[in-house]
Formats: C-alpha cells, sequence, structure tokens
C-alpha cells in the first residue's frame, strides 16, 4: 500500500512540471484509515508547497490530518524561504506518520527536515519509490549534489538519422509533426537556458523562447567562437526583452570589439572564452554561478556531437518521424551515437512521430539514482 500511495504522490507531482522550476517538482496525499482524505502538488515557483497543499485540500473536504499519514515524495522542507517550513505545519497538524520517497540533498535540507519531524514524535520513513522520486527531479538533484546544470540534448530526426532537408531555400521544412513541436516547447517551459550553434541561428533565424509563454524567460545561448551572428536577427532584436548570451572566443572580442559593442548595445550579453579551455565546460560553469539548474542544447549535429564527446550529456530527448530523406537529407547524428547507452528510457508517440527519452550513465550518476536509503 506504501509504494500504491506513493505512486499516486508522484503522479500528482507532474502536474507542476513547467511552472515550479527551478523548485523541484512535489507531490504528496494524506491517508487515514485507508484512505485518501488529501491531495497536493506544487504548483507554481514561490507558491505553497505539496505538502501545504495537501493539507488545505483535507480541510475544505472536512476531514482531519490528526493521526494520519502522509506521503510525499521530497523531504519536506524546515527552512523559510519564499514560503515558511513544510514541517511546522505537518507537527501542527499532529501527523502521525510521515513517508518521504527520497531526501533532499540541498545544503538547507540534507534530512535535516526528517530529523525535525522525528524529534517531534512523528514516525518518519524514507526511501518508498526512491527512484521514480528522483527520476522526477533530476536537474534539482544535480545541482544541489554537484552545482552544476542538467544538459538535455534534444533534437528531431528521420528514420535514417537526418536532421534537416537538404536545399530548402529560404522555405523551412520541419521533420518532427506539429504535436512534436508543441511537446519541445512545453520542455522549454522547464528550462533555464536553451542552447544552440551559430549555424542554427544563421540557417533557421529562431526565436528560441517557449510558446505560448507563461511568463519563464530562459536565457538563449549562441555558441560564436567567430561572433557572426546577424545584428537583424530575431535573437537580438528581442534580447531588451528576454536574455540572450554569446559565448565567443576572447581572441574574437579583440579582432571585432566594434561588433561586439554593437551586440551589446542591442541588449544581448557576451561571454568571452580563454582559446586553451574547453567553450562547453567554461559555459556550464558560468551558467552554474548563474544558477542555472537546466540547460536545453537544441544545436545541429556538430554541437550535440560536442557535447557527446565530452561526455556532458545527462539526458538525450529524440522525435523521430516516420520520414526517410536519403540523399534529399542533410545533417547526420548517427555516427555520434555509436557509444551512447540511455537508461530509464521511455518510449511515446505522439501523434505519427515517435518519442525517446532516456538518461545518460553520467546523468545517472549526477542525480544519485543509485543510491540507498538515508
Amino acid at each position: 500500500m506504501n509504494k500504491r500511495y506513493m505512486q499516486i504522490a508522484t503522479q500528482l507531482a507532474r502536474r507542476g512540471f513547467g511552472y515550479v522550476e527551478p523548485n523541484p517538482a512535489v507531490g504528496a496525499v494524506i491517508v487515514k484509515n485507508g484512505r485518501i482524505i488529501g491531495r497536493g502538488w506544487h504548483k507554481k515557483f514561490g507558491g505553497p508547497h505539496a505538502e501545504i497543499n495537501a493539507l488545505v485540500d483535507c480541510r475544505k473536504r472536512g476531514g482531519n490530518p490528526k493521526g494520519a499519514t502522509m506521503f510525499v515524495t521530497l523531504e519536506p522542507c524546515c527552512h523559510f524561504g519564499k514560503t515558511g517550513p513544510c514541517t511546522d505545519a505537518l507537527i501542527a497538524a499532529k501527523l502521525k506518520r510521515v513517508v518521504v520517497a527520497t531526501i533532499d540533498p540541498s545544503k538547507h535540507a540534507n534530512g535535516k527536515g526528517i530529523g525535525r519531524l522525528r524529534k517531534a514524535g512523528i514516525k518518519v520513513d524514507v526511501g518508498v519509490c526512491d527512484t521514480d522520486a528522483r527520476l522526477l527531479n533530476t536537474p534539482f538533484l544535480k545541482f544541489a549534489l554537484t552545482g552544476k546544470p542538467w544538459v538535455t540534448l534534444k533534437w528531431a530526426q528521420t528514420i535514417d538519422g537526418k536532421l534537416a532537408w537538404a536545399n530548402t531555400g529560404s522555405k523551412r521544412k520541419w521533420i518532427s509533426c506539429e504535436d512534436s513541436r508543441k511537446d519541445a516547447h512545453n520542455l522549454r517551459r522547464r528550462v533555464g537556458a536553451i542552447l544552440v550553434g551559430i549555424n542554427t541561428v544563421l540557417k533557421d533565424d529562431p526565436l528560441l523562447t517557449p510558446r505560448p509563454g507563461n511568463g519563464k524567460k530562459p536565457i538563449r545561448v549562441v555558441l560564436d567562437n567567430r561572433l557572426r551572428i546577424p545584428l537583424d536577427c530575431k535573437l537580438l532584436a528581442t534580447a531588451k526583452d528576454v536574455p540572450v548570451l554569446i559565448v565567443t572566443a576572447d581572441s574574437t572580442l579583440r579582432k571585432k570589439s566594434q561588433k561586439a559593442k554593437q551586440i551589446v548595445g542591442r541588449g544581448a550579453e557576451i561571454l568571452g572564452c580563454p582559446t586553451h579551455r574547453s567553450n562547453l565546460q567554461f559555459l556550464l560553469t558560468q551558467l552554474s554561478k548563474r544558477g542555472i539548474q537546466r540547460l536545453l542544447v537544441e544545436g545541429g549535429p556538430t554541437v550535440l556531437s560536442s557535447f557527446l564527446k565530452e561526455n556532458l550529456a545527462d539526458e538525450i530527448i529524440v522525435y523521430v518521424a516516420p520520414k526517410i530523406l536519403g540523399d534529399k537529407g542533410t545533417a547526420d547524428i548517427s555516427e555520434s551515437l555509436s557509444d551512447v547507452q540511455l537508461r530509464f528510457a521511455n518510449v511515446k508517440y505522439i501523434s505519427d512521430d515517435v518519442k525517446i527519452n532516456g538518461l545518460t550513465i553520467n546523468g545517472i550518476k549526477a542525480a544519485g539514482i543509485s543510491k540507498g536509503k538515508l
């Protein structure tokens, strides 16, 4: 029964995807006498946490949480942030037992919330559906454990591995279907930054914003070592409203100082990378300093291959369209995937497309999924 109730809490947590980031998605249910008397999840960043919403729901239904058990997917907080400590509310509600799927490894938590509940006389069990709970919040967990962003590589391809049509001229021809593209925009709403290479900007002139938006504005990052970005592109035209970060070489900044000034004048930021360092490693360090938990890489095969070669990918999401382009297609990704193994893979049909997503070994380790109970 413990597992079933925690699975319900996990399903509730998923409702927060795209709204709570960079906070974790959390779900909670309250059970008394074998019956669920309250349900809640973290609904939006800065709003009440799942535990509080479950207590509110319980009382709205006319229930009494005294002596009940709460199942929650992440350790309740015991610190003051945008909201008060959830542990205080659980203690005040006189719960008898709290079942926690996994601990929160953040410095302000890491077992402190569990300890506070136990000190108040509440029985706490930890580790029910631990892996499922960790899979809910891999970016949050990696950032808490390592201080580094979670890197998701995403692309659309045909059955024969082509990422684009050849010789389309000015008219863009999509690989994936409209529903897949909507799904990809939902993914954009969950990240702190979206990255492409300069070739994508030159070819497609993308906007790189979630559509429709919900107020979130991920940083738009362009890898542009030679500072070739057009001054009239959509990214720079909207840079004063949605952040743009251009990553280039220090040597290029010295050679093209005038263009750099023009780019900055349009509202974008330029990040110079020392030529003796990997610009990807350097960029991830800089993004971590800005508190970016999740980076979505949407570039072409060159950029995607670079992240794979440097073993920087934590997660891969691929939309496979039922098309074979042969010599009508270009940008083949298949050679870069010769040694990639995915774990916890999911396969889902989206209209006629197939969405495949899974974690790399690097991502599994970074999120601490193999760790045991507290």
